[in-house]
Parts: structure tokens; C-alpha cells; sequence
């Protein structure tokens, strides 16, 4: 990216249309594949390919959050590899480290729900309270293990009484490092004859770093080895800290970055430790918007930063921050799309059992229409065909 690039909208969003837009025929077909075309004339500048041969990404790009947890228990290759046959367009994997300096798959250092840990009496010893990131846990942690000892675990579903249909796979499938994951990638795109897009998140960074952890350097050295950490490369990084992506950027990560935010009321973890007042509604203004383009290509906000919901959980109208973000050179990502009536705004639940579907079509086509570049979900299969019916709904009839 040039400086002039890097300096207006227009440039950094046409460079990180390899990242984040363009044409996606791999999945949708000949008629998907001429709508993403006219959605990316519509938005100059998308559609650039990506590094080796990585294939253009739809608009909107739908990100497999921890591979496909609607259905395989999450952060593993049976959750990665679904999320592929399904058709997510990226994988997400979240990177906690072992105590021995390894870089594991897991969405939180704390691994008592989404392992077997607790049914390991040689472990027993290992559980304990911690406060990370002002939130005091216990259980068990990541980095009181080694990388040999994790492997002796399985992985579970994280949500069993919401996803009882994937507590089958409970045992089948061991603890991913993110080493596994890129070489995995590697053979996937070679076997599907296009690259395999990921979107890796630093959990807790600052945390990891004060007790001598730290993921950035770990993570960069790793990417560098698989030519991930490039510009044109098939990958993502994020982060809820931006000192983190910034650190990123410092150590020779070019790949696209997206800074993740929580509620318009929280504040991101190194501002609180570093005694930055700002909030994500503080960020999510032009002016915070253009700040953030300093350092990344992209926001992940939850949903409701894009369309707030009432008291009774009704959709109210949709923000200005996609309109905003795309005016800063940003595109957006927001988090996350699942099936679940309980996951779902008021307008879409269907019935009165919270983990029985409600209409996520819908829902998934709403978020859509307020201009998007991707979501996240756990349920990648229903937010292809919610894009299909977008984007034949914007097509105009002969």
C-alpha cells in the first residue's frame, strides 16, 4: 500500500478489496457470482485478487466464527473444515498461548466448557481463579499447560444444552495450534485449487503480555514462515485492542486488520489499563472512525452498534456507522449472526423456545441491507443463502 493509498478512503478500501470484497463464484454460482460483480462496480475499487492465487471475496463476506459452532464444537478441525464444505468465505480462529510459548485455537484461555480438563484427575491441581481483563475466572488456563499436555485433552461443545446435537462430536477432535491451522490451510487450498481465507483474533494481548506471553510476536513470526503476513496475503488479523494491531503493523503484519468492538458503552482493555476514556461510541464517530483507519482496514462492532435494538429487543433504525466507516476507508465486519431465537432480535424469534430456530434469514438479510462487507456466524450455510436472496432481491428483473 502507498502512502497516497493509505492516506484517502478510496485507495486503502481498493487495496483491502482483496481482504474483504470482489466476486465469489466458488459458492454461489454463475448467477451469485454476476451479482458480487455488480456489487463490487457499485463500490469502486473491490475485487483485487489475494496472495497465491486466493480467490475474491463476496460482498458481503461471511466469516465461519470459530469455524461452524452452530454445529461442531468450536475451534476445532471438524470445525474448521465444516465451515469450508458449508460455505463460510473465511475462518476465524481466536489465539491463546501455552506456557511452553505455543499459540493455540481456543476463544478463551479459560478451557473448563470447551474441554474435557475437568475429567483429567492428573489436572485436578491446575484449577484456579484468575482475573483477566478486570473479570475475575476459574477454571482452567492455557498457560499453566504445555503444548503436550493440552494435547491430551479433547474439545467439547461449549453450549451443550442450547446445541445438544453437537455434543456427538464431545471427545472426537484435540486442541488445534495455530502452526496446525496454517499448515492445514495450505493443503485445503492447494486440494480446492484456491487459497483459504482466515481471520485470527489476539485474545486478551495485553493480558498475555504483562505475564511474559505475548501473542504478537509469536503470532507474526508464524504468518511470516507461511507468507500470511503480506498485504495481498488470504488473511485477516483482529484484535479488541488496538495496541495490539498496531504492534501487529510495527513487527511487519500488512495483512488486513479489523479492530474488534464490544457495546458503545465499553472501553477496549489497553484503554482502560492505559487510562484512555474513550468508549466504542467514541470510536465509532468520523472522528474515531478516521483514527482508527491509522492503524487498521476495518471494524468488527457487534450488530447492535450497526442497528440498536429496544427495551423488548426490536430492531430500532441502523446507524450511521457503516455510512461513516466506508466515508473513513473502513470496511465493516460485524459479530455475530447465529440461528437461535436467543441470539436473534425480538422481530425475528419464532415461537417461544429460545434454542428452537427463529427466522434468521431475515434477520441476516436485514443486517445486510444497511451495507455491510461481512458477518460473522456461527451458521454460515443459512447466511449464504440469506446473501443469495440479498442479492437477488437487488437485482433488477428484465
Amino acid at each position: 500500500m502507498t502512502d497516497d493509498q493509505h492516506k484517502t478512503g478510496l485507495g486503502r478500501r481498493a487495496v483491502l478489496s482483496a481482504a474483504a470484497l470482489g466476486a465469489g463464484g466458488a459458492v454461489l454460482g454463475t448467477a451469485g457470482t454476476a451479482q458480487a460483480r455488480e456489487q463490487s462496480t457499485a463500490r469502486p475499487g473491490h475485487g483485487a485478487p489475494g496472495h497465491g492465487g486466493a480467490p475474491k471475496l463476496p460482498v458481503p463476506t461471511i466469516v465461519g466464527h470459530r469455524g461452524s459452532a452452530g454445529y461442531r464444537p468450536e475451534h476445532t478441525f471438524g470445525s474448521y473444515e465444516y465451515a469450508l464444505e458449508i460455505g463460510a468465505d473465511v475462518v476465524e480462529q481466536d489465539v491463546v498461548p501455552t506456557r511452553d510459548g505455543h499459540l493455540v485455537c481456543r476463544h478463551e484461555p479459560e478451557i473448563g466448557g470447551t474441554t474435557d480438563v475437568a475429567d483429567h484427575p492428573e489436572f485436578a491441581g491446575r484449577k484456579t481463579t484468575k482475573t483477566i481483563d478486570g473479570t475475575p475466572t476459574t477454571g482452567w488456563f492455557t498457560e499453566d499447560f504445555t503444548l503436550a499436555e493440552l494435547k491430551r485433552l479433547r474439545a467439547v461443545e461449549r453450549l451443550p444444552a442450547v446445541r445438544q446435537r453437537n455434543t456427538v462430536y464431545n471427545g472426537r477432535w484435540a486442541i488445534p495450534t495455530f502452526e496446525e491451522v496454517l499448515a492445514w490451510a495450505d493443503r485445503e487450498g492447494r486440494k480446492r485449487g484456491k487459497a483459504v481465507w482466515l481471520h485470527t483474533e489476539t485474545k486478551h494481548p495485553t493480558y498475555f503480555r504483562g505475564i511474559g506471553l505475548p501473542l504478537e510476536e509469536r503470532l507474526i513470526k508464524l504468518l511470516k514462515q507461511y507468507g500470511r503476513h503480506r498485504a495481498d496475503a488470504p488473511q485477516f488479523l483482529q484484535s479488541f485492542e488496538a495496541q495490539s494491531l498496531q504492534r501487529l503493523g510495527a513487527l511487519g503484519g500488512a495483512a488486513p486488520k479489523i479492530f474488534l468492538l464490544n457495546g458503545l458503552t465499553s472501553r477496549p482493555w489497553d484503554f482502560v489499563v492505559s487510562g484512555d476514556k474513550r468508549t466504542v461510541a467514541d470510536l465509532v464517530t468520523p472522528a474515531g472512525l478516521r483514527w482508527i483507519a491509522g492503524f487498521a482496514q476495518g471494524i468488527g462492532p457487534t450488530t447492535d452498534v450497526i442497528i440498536p435494538r429496544d427495551a423488548s429487543g426490536r430492531l430500532l433504525r441502523p446507524t450511521a456507522v457503516v455510512k461513516d466507516a466506508h466515508k473513513a476507508g473502513l470496511v465493516l465486519h460485524p459479530f455475530t449472526a447465529r440461528n437461535e431465537n436467543q441470539f436473534l432480535p425480538a422481530d425475528f424469534q419464532v415461537g417461544t423456545d429460545p434454542n428452537a430456530y427463529g427466522d434468521p434469514l431475515a434477520a441476516f438479510k436485514t443486517w445486510f441491507a444497511t451495507g455491510i462487507d461481512g458477518l460473522f456466524t456461527d451458521n454460515a450455510d443459512t447466511a449464504v443463502l440469506a446473501r443469495e436472496d440479498f442479492w437477488t432481491s437487488r437485482t433488477p428483473t428484465s
